[in-house]
């Protein structure tokens, strides 16, 4: 069990984390059916951000099933930090990924013009490919 301070020379015991690793791969798999609806409306920002939502919740799943705690959003780190061999393609997979958590959300993340105006198809190809590689484990 780990502990943390309360005060500055007192310690307490922290109780064990429960399971919740279904619930992340349950939302995972919900952010994924919402990139696939994003796609079909054609707000192709939306569906890349979702994918990448979708992988990084399935990453932090994966490493709660293993019994260990998982914090950050870049998926890659969060797949080679997996106590299990991750196929080196599905980690350069998730460094697509990686690029469509802020940049699909927010104006300056670009140098000139919305983010819808910056994603479409072609990324969309990308990001469908990439992210149902994330059930490996499963």
């Amino acid at each position: 069990m780990g502990t943390y301070p309360i005060f500055r020379d007192q310690r307490a015991t922290m109780p064990p984390m429960p399971d919740r690793s279904k619930d992340w791969l349950l939302q995972a798999e919900r952010d994924l059916e919402q990139a696939r609806a994003s796609m079909r409306d054609g707000r192709h920002e939306w569906a890349c951000f979702a994918a990448q939502q979708a992988a990084e919740k399935a990453a932090k799943g994966l490493h709660l099933a293993k019994g260990q705690e998982a914090w950050g959003h870049v998926v890659a780190t969060l797949l080679g930090q997996l106590p299990v061999e991750v196929p080196a393609v599905l980690i350069e997979k998730a460094r697509v990924l990686d690029n469509f958590s802020v940049a699909t959300r927010y104006v300056n993340g670009h140098p000139a013009g919305a983010p819808f105006e910056h994603y479409g198809p072609l990324q969309i190809a990308r990001r469908s490919s990439n992210t149902g590689d994330a059930r490996f484990a499963r």
